[in-house]
């Protein structure tokens, strides 16, 4: 729609300032030479936009950070390495990093989380893709609860757990090798599963691929499955899910 067609039906009183600002804003972003901020994101999906970090040069991913600072009041930034940790925390010290994950957020203070996402991983070696997961539902305002360790070689140890899982509003299941856990947990719960497929196992493996054919190929009902090691994928999706949990936008 064309500027002068939502003024004109604001002046008619066709449309309301609200829409009028929402339909303005969607198609906003900053210029910056090197990077087209999205700075209109959140008004269109609800959540801001979110820096990848792998692979920007120090200038860019500084002034990155300094303009979506700026217009969020927060910032997430997903594999990052510990010298760009080091690099953004020169301007803002009260930057968070997580090694595991390779998170790297500056977040509000006393954010509100609800509902419940359940992130759940086969093996500890899965942790770091879960742990992106669980902390990019968290900085969307989601609540997570980690069951770690619960892969199919001990199958008792996931059945322990089983009661906080089904509780959930949806559920990540993190795993590498076979990628079963997705299958039996599929079986388990009445809410959607989120299968991460991720690159831990052994020769056969492929780097994950095994895991990734055996979750597309699962026949438990309910398993939407995204690309290897995707957490930060993962986590926004399950982010979306709760939030329709709950009725919210």
């Amino acid at each position: 729609m064309e500027i002068q067609d939502i003024l004109r039906q604001v002046k008619e009183g066709s449309l309301s300032l609200e829409r009028a600002e929402q339909l303005l804003n969607m198609g906003n972003y900053e210029e910056m030479g090197y990077a087209k901020l999205d700075t209109s994101r959140k008004e269109r999906t609800g959540f801001a936009e979110v820096v990848f970090c792998c692979g920007k040069a120090d200038s860019h991913l500084v002034s990155i950070y300094e303009r979506l600072y700026e217009k969020e009041g927060e910032v997430l930034g997903t594999r990052a390495s510990a010298e760009q940790y080091e690099l953004i925390k020169k301007k803002f010290p009260q930057i968070v990093y997580d090694p595991i994950s390779r998170v790297l957020k500056l977040e509000k203070q006393g954010k509100e989380r609800r509902g419940k996402v359940a992130v759940c991983t086969a093996g500890t070696a899965d942790i770091p893709v879960a742990e992106e997961a669980a902390q990019t539902a968290e900085f969307f305002g989601t609540h997570v609860e980690r069951v770690y360790d619960v892969g199919v070689s001990g199958i008792h140890r996931l059945l322990s757990r089983v009661d906080v899982i089904q509780k959930a509003n949806c559920v990540v299941a993190v795993a590498g090798m076979e990628g079963a856990l997705a299958s039996v947990i599929g079986g388990l719960v009445s809410r959607p599963v989120i299968a991460v497929p991720t690159s831990v196992g052994y020769g056969a493996n492929f780097h994950g691929l095994s895991a990734l054919l055996t979750m597309i190929n699962s026949c438990a009902n309910g398993i939407a499955v995204v690309n290897i090691d995707n957490g930060y994928g993962a986590g926004y999706l399950a982010a979306q899910m709760n939030r329709l949990a709950l009725g919210e936008r």
